[in-house]
């Protein structure tokens, strides 16, 4: 008797990127050099022989600065080194990350889309971690706390560090429970609940993620937590401006009035598909 092999599912790896044309080159080279190289990985990584067919969406945010140009040279010049970058552009207006990752997700046409930061903070050996926890959860929210109780965020500037615990405990009371990181910038969606979830969201700015969660947990989708690896790669395009802050405040108190209405899923619907 034979056994067929089972197709792995096909994956999107969306890249939402806003004047990054000094940080995406060396971080595209990461991300294809270890798509195509298949075998070792880093410590604590998967091979990318975890993964079956895959392609990259880039969604330009309205850049100002050269980051299209050069995410176009990067896929010409791995195209002239016999390693061809399945890779392509959807550029955007500038309305904030989670605009752009909302377009990249609706763009996508993998069975399963995750979205990582464009510089690569967190390796690209952590993916298959991600696609892993999806064959059984509809949600894999990548963590930078760890099992043992550490925190990779420790690299981070300390104004960083001090923001984001008053940001988590906030959230945390009012919004996402117990979640022990709802900012990382690497989560994953089965595309339906991808979709759907992404399709509701009311937030633009950096408060999109703690919004996603919120969401999830009311439609009653299946979350996993992932530990990853991560590290802190200067050159953030955030500020720390009081009008900033002020917004952050106001689209994190509205998140649970807005949706208020929201209902779950059925269990039939979000039953695992067959690839």
């Amino acid at each position: 008797m034979t056994v067929e092999a089972v197709a792995k599912p096909s994956l999107t790896i969306v890249l939402p990127a806003y004047n990054e044309a000094e940080r995406i080159e060396p971080a595209l080279d990461e991300l294809f050099g270890y798509l195509h190289r298949g075998g070792a990985a880093r410590q604590g990584g998967r091979s990318s022989d975890d993964l079956g067919d895959w392609d990259v969406l880039v969604v330009d945010d309205g850049s100002d600065d050269d980051t299209v140009t050069v995410v176009e040279r990067t896929a010409e010049r791995m195209a002239l080194q016999g390693a061809p970058a399945n890779i392509s552009v959807l550029r955007r207006p500038h309305l904030g990350k989670g605009a752009a990752v909302t377009a990249g997700v609706m763009a996508a046409t993998g069975d399963l889309i995750v979205f990582a930061d464009a510089d690569m903070a967190t390796p690209p050996d952590q993916i298959p971690m991600l696609t892993e926890a999806l064959e059984s959860n509809d949600v894999a929210l990548g963590s930078r706390v760890q099992p043992d109780g550490s925190d990779r965020r420790a690299s981070q500037p300390w104004y960083r560090r001090m923001l984001g615990r008053i940001y988590r405990t906030i959230a945390g009371v009012w919004v996402t429970g117990d979640v022990p990181d709802t900012q990382c910038g690497f989560k994953g969606f089965r595309r339906e609940a991808g979709r759907d979830l992404f399709g509701r969201l009311k937030t633009t700015g950096i408060v999109f993620d703690t919004e996603l969660i919120f969401l999830a947990r009311r439609r009653g989708y299946r979350m996993a937590i992932v530990p990853v690896m991560w590290h802190d790669v200067r050159g953030s395009r955030m500020r720390v401006r009081p009008r900033l802050a002020l917004q952050v405040i106001i689209d994190l108190v509205r998140i649970p009035l807005i949706h208020r209405d929201v209902k779950a899923v059925t269990a039939a619907s979000r039953a695992p598909t067959d690839t």
